[in-house]
């Protein structure tokens, strides 16, 4: 009998660590923090997206407002697309800025809705009109680089010129 409960509680366990790597992956695939609920579509264009995935979230002020439901290539402006579907409880006004952002120095990217002040809210289907592309790390560390050098060789040039 005492073997028998052995069992019994050996398999509960085996069972609570499936359940809790099934949670685990949930979390990290970003498919168990939002519930379809009641939404609506919303659509942004970017010049450059990073790295922003389908299934990322929408954010306004830190809060978790929606989801990022597909990432497209406009063949005509060569833009990317994003399409998103927001939680109706958030009527968000028509001036608003979505961002592509990044959590931490190089986390995930989501978007970031900043509300405007305009009084008429944005309806389903619409394009936000204003937006603010991704920032990407390479770029920044190039310009940098490229700054430094720049400046080396106008400052050698200068000290040159003086002698």
């Amino acid at each position: 009998m005492a073997k028998r409960n052995l069992e019994i509680l050996v398999g509960l366990f085996v069972l609570l660590g499936a359940a809790a790597l099934v949670f685990i992956a949930l979390k990290a695939a970003n498919l168990a923090s939002f519930s379809g609920g009641d939404t609506y579509t919303l659509q942004a264009r970017f010049d450059n997206i990073g790295g922003l995935k389908a299934r990322a979230p929408v954010r306004s002020a830190g809060v978790v407002v929606g989801r990022i439901d597909s990432v497209r290539l406009d063949p005509k402006t060569f833009q990317g697309v994003v399409t998103l579907h927001v939680q109706r409880t958030y009527q968000f006004p028509k001036d608003t800025v979505a961002k592509i952002l990044t959590a931490g120095l190089l986390g995930d990217q989501y978007i970031g809705l900043e509300p405007g002040g305009d009084d008429a809210s944005l309806a389903e289907g619409e394009t936000i009109a204003q937006t603010q592309s991704a920032v990407v790390l390479e770029n920044l560390i190039g310009q940098f680089m490229t700054g430094k050098a720049a400046d080396a060789g106008s400052s050698g040039a200068a000290a040159e010129g003086a002698q």
